[in-house]
This record gives structure tokens, sequence and C-alpha cells, in this order.
């Protein structure tokens, strides 16, 4: 009776974990498309609305939903209470909140390399970089669907099978 317990629950701890990584797999391609469509209301809160770069970043986050509204927010944040650059908050806020998204390395130093001219040129300029981040974000977006596609099936077979074998194993 406990072998079977125990068997139950390493096959179930197993299945668990691929069915986490193969959620990350899931929430990739749509963490992407979010970013992408915040950064085009950035864009046309700067260029259009003539908003306050803090208060831009405020509105947007408004509109998203977390892991990525906590980004925005600190950013804005940061803006207002310590009167740092967009650069230096945008900076802390992909430091502290970057490791709840479920996106990778290449979507982090994209909106890094952003952040290096929010606030810093004038309005034509700034919404030609945003314009280039999300071109860069939608490659990356085709790039996390065909992973999607390839990786996340294989995560949930994976992880039953393995908790199989390591039952077989150990039995």
């Amino acid at each position: 009776m406990a072998k079977m317990i125990g068997a139950t629950l390493i096959i179930l701890a197993a299945t668990l974990a691929g069915w986490y990584k193969a959620r990350q797999y899931a929430n990739r391609p749509r963490q992407i498309r979010q970013l992408i469509v915040a950064l085009k209301r950035l864009e046309t809160e700067i260029m259009y609305g003539f908003t306050p770069l803090p208060d831009a970043l405020r509105v947007i986050a408004k509109q998203l939903k977390p892991p990525l509204q906590s980004i925005f927010e600190h950013a804005a944040g940061g803006m207002d209470k310590h009167n740092s650059t967009a650069q230096q908050s945008l900076h802390t806020a992909i430091s502290q909140y970057w490791g709840h998204t479920d996106m990778k390395s290449a979507e982090r130093e994209i909106m890094v390399q952003l952040s290096y001219t929010l606030g810093t040129s004038d309005r034509a300029d700034q919404a030609g970089h945003i314009t280039a981040a999300i071109s860069q974000l939608q490659h990356e977006e085709l790039q996390a669907r065909d992973e999607q596609v390839h990786y996340e099936k294989m995560y949930k077979s994976l992880g039953l099978l393995s908790g199989i074998l390591v039952v077989i194993l150990l039995y």
C-alpha cells in the first residue's frame, strides 16, 4: 500500500513538473504579445497624447496583467519617487520583476536596450526606437510560438514518462 502511494506521488510530481515547464512555453508568446501591445500604447501616449513618461507608464500598467504590470508600475514609481531617469527606473524594474515572467533573456535585452533611449531624446526618435523594439519582439514571438509547438507537448509527456521511469527503477 505504501509503495503504491509513493509511486503515485512520484508520478504525480513528475507530471506536474512537466506541465509546469509546458505552461512556461505556452505563456511566453502570450506575454511577448502583451509586451508588444504595451509598447504600441506607449508609443501612442508619447507621440499623440504628449503624456509625460511616468504617467504614460502608469496608464499602460493599469491596462496590463501581472507580471508585466509590475514592471511598468515600478518603472513609473521609480521615476516619480526616486527622481531616477527612465533608464535607471526601467533597469531596476526589469531586474526585480523579469524573473516573474516566462520570457527569456532575448526579450529582456530588447527592453534594456529600449530603456537607454526612453526619455533621452525627442518624441520622433523615441517612437523610432519603440518601433524597432516592437519589430524585434515580433520576431521573438514567432520563435516562441515555434518553440511552443515543438516543446509544450513534449514536456507534458516527458514529465509523465520520467515519473513512470523513476517508479520502475525504484521498484
